[in-house]
C-alpha cells in the first residue's frame, strides 16, 4: 500500500494489546497522532505504546482520564476523519467522539453483544464457548453498544489460553480493520444496531469485568471443568493459586477425570496416580488432574518432578 493510499487515523491506546495493534497499524495507516497513557513515574521501563509511538516518530499526547482527553483533544486539531481505539483503558466522552467526521472505531475482541466490558477474551476461555471473534464498531457513549461496521470469529481451540487467544485476535483485529476502515472512510462500509446485525448464537448481550487477584484462588467446590478453563483463561494474570505440600503453588496445565461411581471424596482432597506423574483433586464434579505446576520462587515444573521432591 503505497504512503498516498493510507488511511489517516489517530489511534487511542495504552496497553499491551494497544501496543501490538499499533506496531500492526503503523505498516498501513498514517497515524496522525497516537493518544496513551503516561509513562508512571515509579516505571523505570518505557511502556510499549510509547515505545512504539517514539520507535516509528509519532506524534504522542498523553491523557490520564477522561478529562485530560478531552483537554488534549480541544488543544490540537485533528485533519484525520476516523480515531481506531484498542485497548485504550479510559472512557472517551461524546465530544471526543463527535470531534472526528466519522467518529472512532472500537476493535473490541468478543462478538459483540457477546462480553461486553473489560476483559472479554478471558471470559471467552471461562464461558467455555467454542467460538469467538472480533467486532469493529463504532464507539458511543454507553459501554460496548455502538453499531456494527462488522465482525470476524474464530474458533477457538480446545486448549487455548488467554495469551494464546489474544495474540489470535491482534492479527485478526489488524485484518479486519484493513478490510474495512478503507471501505468505511469511502461510505462503502455502513454501521448497524447490534442487535440487528449480531451472529447467531451470540445475540445475548453478556459482561465481562476487570479480574481481581482473588479471582485466581481454586475453589474446588466448583466442578473441575470449570478450574480446568480458569486454570488456562488466567494464564497470565492473576494465575491460578493454591497450596500443595504445605506450599503456595501456581497451576499451570491441567486436564479433568469426570466422577466415577466410588469418586465420592469431599472437595479438595488430593490422591496421586498410580504412575505418580499427576495430582488428582476432587472438585464438586470430577477430578482435576494437575500436569504442570510453578512452586514459589521456583521453574514451572512436571507434576512428577514436584512429586519427586515433595510429600503430598
Amino acid at each position: 500500500m503505497s504512503s498516498m493510499s493510507k488511511p489517516k487515523v489517530v489511534f487511542f491506546g495504552s496497553g499491551p494489546v494497544a501496543a501490538e495493534s499499533l506496531e500492526l497499524l503503523t505498516q498501513w495507516c498514517d497515524i496522525e497522532a497516537v493518544v496513551t497513557k503516561p509513562q508512571p513515574k515509579h516505571h523505570h521501563e518505557e511502556f510499549p505504546v510509547l515505545a512504539i509511538a517514539r520507535a516509528h516518530g509519532l506524534t504522542i499526547i498523553t491523557a490520564s482520564n477522561r478529562l485530560e482527553v478531552d483537554e488534549a483533544m480541544l488543544n490540537n486539531s485533528f485533519t484525520s476523519r476516523v480515531a481506531i481505539l484498542i485497548d485504550f483503558g479510559i472512557i472517551v466522552s461524546q465530544a471526543v467522539i463527535d470531534s472526528f467526521e466519522l467518529g472512532i472505531i472500537n476493535s473490541h475482541f468478543s462478538l459483540l453483544p457477546e462480553w461486553r466490558g473489560a476483559d472479554p477474551i478471558t471470559f471467552s476461555i471461562l464461558s467455555g464457548q467454542a467460538e469467538t471473534g472480533v467486532s469493529l464498531m463504532l464507539l458511543v457513549a454507553a459501554m460496548d453498544e455502538g453499531p456494527l461496521l462488522a465482525q470476524a470469529t474464530y474458533d477457538m481451540p480446545e486448549n487455548c489460553t488467554t495469551p494464546e487467544l489474544t495474540e489470535t485476535l491482534i492479527e485478526l483485529s489488524d485484518h479486519s480493520l484493513q478490510h474495512i476502515v478503507p471501505l468505511y472512510l469511502e461510505g462503502s462500509a455502513l454501521p448497524a444496531p447490534q442487535e440487528t446485525v449480531a451472529l447467531p448464537g451470540h445475540t445475548t448481550a453478556s459482561y465481562s469485568r476487570k479480574l481481581t487477584k482473588a479471582d485466581g484462588i481454586l475453589d474446588f467446590m466448583k466442578p473441575a471443568d470449570q478450574l480446568e478453563r480458569e486454570i488456562r483463561a488466567y494464564a497470565e494474570w492473576p494465575r491460578s493459586r493454591m497450596q500443595l505440600a504445605g506450599k503456595d503453588v501456581i497451576i499451570t496445565k491441567a486436564h479433568t477425570k469426570t466422577p466415577s461411581n466410588s469418586d465420592n471424596a469431599a472437595p479438595g482432597s488430593i490422591e496421586v496416580s498410580p504412575e505418580a506423574d499427576v495430582i488428582m483433586i476432587h472438585t464438586a464434579n470430577g477430578r482435576l488432574c494437575i500436569d504442570q505446576l510453578k512452586p514459589a520462587g521456583k521453574n514451572e515444573m512436571t507434576a512428577q518432578a514436584f512429586l519427586a521432591g515433595n510429600k503430598v
